[in-house]
This record gives structure tokens, sequence and C-alpha cells, in this order.
């Protein structure tokens, strides 16, 4: 059967002179002494391309062909079938039809092949023809490497240049955990890990136990991304390996504990901010990478609108009062407080701030870290470090009435006063102070800028308007994030109406009619600029 397929093709492919007579029998005898399919052979020795090939099989053997790269995969039927049978044959299921399973195949003679994934899968098997690239593009993409060996891990960062340079603590309680995740192996799998997470511009490292595995996952752009699977025996020797850089207790697995180290790769310093979790099957730990080179760029690099450009720097140069960064978990408000306080970081003054935790730690300016069990809250923490006459403080967030009050009479008194609030706009944190329990008269003697900010991801430019997403980006179609934001500056009339408890409505159309840009109108003028997607501007701003 197989031998009367491979004549019609070469039949096909002579006749229509994409191989020629003595190419196609220099074909047969490779295929003959290595093996392997004909296709395969002709494509591998360049005797045809790929393309060629695929419409010539489908002509010959009357089977539909599918590009992957514009066919929406349905990713609930990849996992039908399994990895290792997925990268054997190179296919890929790519729909589910009643009983009947769509799987793209590079080679559609492997009759063996189909036979196998209908035993495997329990379901009939319709055969549509991809690419052999293409298959495994869509592989790598869907199985999110999962099958990938940590020896090829370390293989492919055999000379990453990685140096812990902040390992906290001197002395450890040392257990058997602790003795094997200071072996080499454990210590390369563990330092390749945070290589490979820098190299793809990750924000968090997520380490998660499971019943089986180890698994690893990547914050990219703002979204989790499956990494790779440790076997579950490593899982001891890994998590302690970390504990052990974040200066924690390895013996303690029954409470959260938070830990730090910075790494230096090549010219870089990179702090890790580190938590780890008890959970049903270990330790779930959690590293957010803060990289400080992002905090000397700038506001004019922010990518800020020219209005929110304008009123920002308006706003830092005067020498008290409140700035306001509002938005949920994730949004960027840290980067732009710091990035603030970075271009105001000046010998002539006093910049102190209070968080929970410290995000960066930057040189030139004093950071305190809130500890509940010791009494030190933003509350108590603020009315100390006002005794040390601070030209300006930013604190980490402003959540109740009491840090309110402290932080509006600083910025009534000669300070400049930065922090965060959780609010969905920039109006709502007028009310939201008022809530706190701030009269009115303060918050509009005091607040002179608010921004709402969101994070939109940005169309990689590498395979912008393409139909193949590249390996820049993951094949995501998205590298790096712009800040999204609606500045509600405060002016006199503002400041009337919050005295005369006018609506935040009202207000914040008095403050669009002067210039000021919602989220939404924002998010809308990056992607008439080409900056963003259409997906991405609902998405960001779906409040509204």
């Amino acid at each position: 059967m197989v031998k009367s397929l491979n004549d019609r093709l070469s039949q096909v492919l002579v006749k229509q002179g994409l191989v020629s007579e003595k190419d196609l029998k220099r074909a047969m005898e490779i295929m003959a002494k290595e093996g392997g399919s004909l296709g395969d052979v002709l494509v591998r020795e360049s005797l045809i391309g790929e393309e060629d090939l695929l419409s010539a099989m489908s002509s010959t053997f009357n089977i539909p062909a599918v590009n992957l790269g514009k066919y929406k995969i349905e990713k609930d039927c990849v996992g039908l079938i399994p990895i290792k049978a997925a990268r054997q044959y190179a296919v890929i299921a790519i729909c589910k039809l009643a009983n009947t399973l769509i799987v793209a195949i590079s080679d559609p003679l492997n009759i063996f092949a189909l036979d196998d994934l209908k035993m495997i899968t329990k379901l009939n098997i319709e055969p549509v023809l991809s690419t052999k690239t293409d298959i495994d593009k869509a592989t790598n993409k869907f199985y999110v490497s999962k099958d990938r060996a940590l020896s090829d891990i370390i293989k492919d960062h055999a000379d990453s240049g990685l140096e812990v340079v902040g390992k906290s603590g001197d002395e450890y309680n040392i257990s058997d955990a602790a003795l094997e995740g200071e072996t080499a192996p454990i210590v390369k799998i563990v330092n390749l890990i945070l290589v490979e997470a820098l190299e793809k511009r990750a924000s968090d490292i997520h380490i998660e136990p499971e019943e089986g595995a180890l698994r690893v996952r990547y914050r990219i752009d703002g979204n989790l991304q499956d990494a790779l699977t440790i076997p579950k025996k490593n899982q001891n020797a890994v998590l302690a390996r970390l504990k052990i850089m974040s200066g924690m207790d390895i013996t303690e697995s029954r409470i959260p504990q938070d830990g730090r180290f910075k790494i230096r790769l090549k010219t870089k310093e990179v702090d890790f901010r580190v938590s780890a979790l008890p959970t049903t099957f270990g330790a779930k730990i959690v590293l957010r990478a803060l990289d400080k080179s992002n905090l000397s760029i700038g506001l004019d690099k922010l990518g800020f609108s020219e209005y929110a450009l304008g009123r920002f720097k308006d706003a830092v140069a005067l020498p008290f009062g409140m700035i306001l960064v509002t938005g949920p978990t994730g949004s960027g408000k840290s980067t732009t407080l710091y990035s603030v306080l970075n271009q105001l970081n000046k010998p002539d003054s006093s910049i102190i701030t209070i968080e929970d935790p410290v995000e960066y730690q930057v040189e030139g300016i004093t950071q305190i870290q809130t500890n509940v069990d010791t009494g030190l809250t933003f509350a108590s923490g603020l009315r100390s470090l006002l005794r040390q006459s601070p030209d300006i403080i930013m604190i980490g967030e402003i959540r109740d009435s009491e840090t309110a009050d402290i932080a509006i009479k600083a910025s009534l008194t000669g300070q400049l006063v930065l922090s965060t609030l959780h609010t969905n706009d920039a109006t709502t944190a007028i009310s939201r102070l008022m809530d706190m329990g701030v009269e009115p008269f303060l918050i509009a003697s005091s607040v002179i800028l608010v921004a709402a900010q969101r994070l939109c991801r940005v169309i990689c430019k590498a395979c912008k308007g393409k139909s193949e997403k590249c390996p820049k980006c993951s094949g995501t179609g998205y590298y790096g994030r712009r800040a999204i934001l609606e500045v509600l500056s405060v002016d006199d009339k503002i400041r009337e109406m919050i005295i005369d408890h006018i609506s935040l409505e009202e207000i914040k159309t008095y403050a669009i009619s002067k210039g000021m840009k919602t989220l939404r109108e924002d998010a809308m003028e990056k992607y008439k600029d080409g900056v963003t997607t259409m997906e991405e501007v609902l998405r960001v701003t779906a409040e509204e």
C-alpha cells in the first residue's frame, strides 16, 4: 500500500516538474538506507520546497491542506494526543467534530500513525495536510515545551554568565534537601530558569508543585506562559535552593515566607523578590524580577500621551502636594512612581519611602519596609519619618483612614507625597479618600494630580502584519507593554467642585472638557497609532 502511494506521489512530482527523475532516484536511495518518508527526504535534501510538496500531496491523495499559521486550533483538542505521539508522528489535533478528531499531519503515507492515533484517542481520525515546519511550531506553542529535558535547557544556556551576588544570610540549618539543593545540577537548573526567564522578559516566575511534577511558568507581558516541567524527584532540592538563595528558613514549610536576592547577568543586576506559600503538594514559590534599569529611562520614555506627560511634569515640579496613581495590581503603578522618584532623586532632596514590601532598592533614597509584627505600619512609620524632615515621601499604598489623614496633612505642610490607591478610574480616588474619612476641603487643598493606569500589550514589530507569529514574541504577536493613563489634573474649578460635593460624573465631564482622556480614549489612540490591537483595548478598558 505505502509503496503504491509513494509511486503515485513520485509520478505527480515528476509530471508537475517539481522533482527530476535523477533527484527522485537519489531520494529513494537515501530513503532505503536511512529510512523516513519520501517527503521528508526530499525536503531535507532541498530537492523540493515544503509548500510545493504539500500542494502535490493534497492533489495526489485528495486530502485538504491547512495553513496552521492562520487556522484557529482548538486548544482543548490538542491534549487528546499525548506529546510523545505528537512528536513521533509529526501531528497535531486541531479540532473535534462529534466522534471525529481532525489531525494535521505532514506525512499522509504513514498509515500506521493514523491507526495508532485512533487507538490512543478512541476517536475516528480525519487527516488534513500541513507542513512539518508549521506542525512543529504549533506543537511547540500548544504543548508549551512541557517535554523539554532539563539537560536540553542546560545545553541551551551552557554559558549563561549568571552570578548570585546578593545571597542572603551566612548560616543555614542544613538538611538533606539543602545539601542536595546546593549540588551542581540543581544549582544549574535554578540558575538557568532565572536566565531563561530574563531572556524572555518575564516579570514573574511561578514554581508550582503538582501531584506528579514541579511546574514552572513565566509571566510575560502580563500573561502566564508554561515554561517547563521538572521531575517530582527534584522538587525538594529546587525549592530548597531557592529558599537558601532568598534567605528563608528551609526547615519551615507550614507558614508563608518572604525573601529576596540579587543576581548579576552579564552587565545587568536584577533583584528578585521571593514569596513562598505552603500548598497541598509543597511550597509554591513566586519570584518577581525587579530590573532597576527600567526606572532610569525617565518619564519621557514611559509611553505616556502628550497630555498625560505634560500634567505629570507640571505636578512633580511643585514643591508640595499629593500625586496619586490608581489601578489594579500589576498595572504598573510602582514603576511609574519609582520613575518619578528616580527623576527627583538629587543631592539636594531628601526622599523617604515606606512600602510593603520594598519593591526596588534605589541608591540615594531612604526606604522603610513595614512590619506589622513589630508595630511598624504605614501610619506609625509615616509619623516617624515626618520627623526626619523629608522633602519627598512615597507611600506604597494608602489603605486606611489614619494613613490617608497623615499623608494629606504632610502634603499640606511642605512635602511632595506620592502614593497609590486601588480604584478603577481617576475621579473615583476622590470618593475613596472621602470614604476613608478625609474631609473634602483637605482633599481639594492637597491632591494635585490623580492618574488611573493600565498596561496594554504592544504589537510585535518583528511579525506585525504577517500571518505567522515569530519566535521573538513566542508566537503571541505582542512584545512589551505600554502604559495607558487617565490623568486628572486638579485645578481651582475642580477644587471648588470637590468642596461643594459635586458628583464625580460632573467632575469627570469637566476634566474631559479641559483635555483629560479617559482610559478607553487613551487606549484607542494607541490602537489608531498601530501600537496595540482592538482586542487589547477592549481587554484593558473592559469596565468602561
